[in-house]
């Protein structure tokens, strides 16, 4: 079975390690941890801040602003195109 952590125990994990210098395996025996899996939270800490670790099924900002543009970007079109049907329908009732 796979344990979950939350954002703030991985970022408490991490911050031991980047902000005060300790060894990864030292951390991992003291909380219990794979070293491998605190070596993944490290890499993805060091590329995204405290933007990282969202969960599953959040988005991160960046690509939170990107799906709404798209979806945006979508509706907008699925209106394009109502509009198109509904200037047929009243230019055939206009003949």
């Amino acid at each position: 079975m796979t344990k979950r952590y939350d954002k703030e125990f991985k970022l408490y994990a991490v911050k031991m390690i980047v902000e005060d210098g300790r060894k990864v395996a030292e951390v991992a025996r003291e909380l219990d941890l794979v070293p491998q899996t605190l070596h993944k939270w490290v890499t993805k800490y060091k590329e995204e801040q405290e933007d990282s670790f969202v969960g599953s099924g959040n988005l991160s900002p960046n690509n939170k602003a990107e799906y709404e543009k798209d979806k945006r970007i979508r509706d907008l079109e699925e209106e394009v195109a109502i509009l198109k049907k509904a200037m047929g329908i009243f230019a055939k009732n206009q003949k």
